[in-house]
């Protein structure tokens, strides 16, 4: 791969990013620096370590910053299951992001798996 932008998980991560990106845009005011900051953040993180980690060296740093990307995935989940139990999103809004953190929770533990056989690869 040449870049991270080549990466079918980066891109996923961007998709999530976007939408996180638009959704927090209708969050009430008394939300903007609190859990909108918040949500905006950990989506931003997820394609951000997958970019750092693909720019390192080793196997195993890259493999260290998806499982950061991996955690950042999961927060960003839980920022919007906060969000609708705090009744600023609907279930319909959470269901839809359920299937885009599916989806990215898929490609991300299938390239930590890859960087790992290409790892053991390399020992061989």
């Amino acid at each position: 791969m040449a870049s991270f932008i080549d990466l079918e998980v980066w891109r996923q991560s961007r998709k999530i990013r976007i939408l996180i990106s638009e959704l927090t845009k209708k969050f009430p005011s008394e939300e903007k620096y609190r859990l909108a900051d918040q949500v905006i953040r950990s989506s931003r993180s997820i394609g951000n370590n997958i970019a750092e980690g693909h720019g390192r060296f080793h196997y195993q740093d890259n493999i260290r910053y998806c499982i950061m990307a991996r955690g950042s995935l999961s927060e960003t989940l839980d920022h919007l299951m906060i969000a609708f139990d705090e009744k600023i999103i609907r279930e319909e809004i959470l269901l839809s992001f359920q299937t885009e953190y599916d989806s990215c929770l898929r490609l991300l533990n299938g390239y930590i798996q890859y960087l790992k056989n290409k790892k053991s690869d390399e020992l061989l």
